[in-house]
């Protein structure tokens, strides 16, 4: 999927249950491994002049990954779960958003896909899978909504990972990404890492030590 820069929009348009402004919906079309995916936007979520060049790069480190069941957090218009389910057509992706009209475009542009082994559910960061947990954990976190939110994020991520499950995130220098990247690192030990960078974004990879993750 190629890109576009996102046109900037206050925090509580994307990060709330009901956007506040009118909406005004745009189609999209992108190449993906071979195929034409046809998606919809629309104002009040994140990215929503088309695909942002932080959620591409997280998209192309999904070459090669196994999993069996995979979260995109916080999806809007589910480009992440769509590009998950159709690299890891086996998986089971679940797609969740606080945001009402993110969950409404996420389900149509994975249906109008022929997306079958996908889901999207409404709600605040863990509150839709609750007592579930997934090999793969995929984001481009809420930054605009604050440092204690994203940590919020990052502190319940272990109880949702399996044995061996990897969270995965992509953020750039102005986000705070290297802040959090440390934080990983203090907080679970050894196992992060920087899958990728580009135009100023880079892909954290991380796994939380065996005692902090779910059994």
């Amino acid at each position: 999927m190629e890109p576009t820069e996102p046109a900037f929009e206050a925090p509580q348009h994307y990060f709330s249950a009901r956007p506040r402004v009118a909406s005004r919906p745009e189609e999209h079309r992108f190449l993906y491994r071979g195929e034409m995916v046809v998606i919809e936007t629309d104002r009040g979520l994140f990215a929503s002049h088309g695909l942002d060049p932080g959620t591409a790069l997280l998209i192309q480190t999904l070459d090669g990954v196994s999993a069996e069941r995979v979260l995109d957090l916080g999806c809007g218009w589910g480009a992440i779960g769509l590009a998950a389910a159709k690299t890891l057509p086996s998986a089971h992706v679940v797609l969740t958003d606080v945001n009402q009209r993110a969950v409404r475009l996420a389900r149509k542009n994975l249906d109008r896909n022929g997306v079958r082994n996908a889901e999207v559910r409404l709600g605040s960061l863990f509150e839709p899978v609750k007592g579930e947990v997934f090999d793969l954990i995929l984001s481009h976190p809420p930054f605009h909504a604050g440092r204690a939110t994203v940590l919020e994020f990052l502190t319940r991520s272990p109880e949702h990972l399996a044995l061996g499950g990897h969270l995965r995130i992509v953020g750039k220098g102005s986000q705070g990404i290297r802040f959090y990247q440390s934080w990983l690192s203090e907080q679970w030990g050894p196992e992060v890492q920087v899958l990728a960078r580009g135009g100023g974004y880079r892909v954290v990879d991380a796994s939380p030590p065996s005692k902090s993750r779910q059994r």
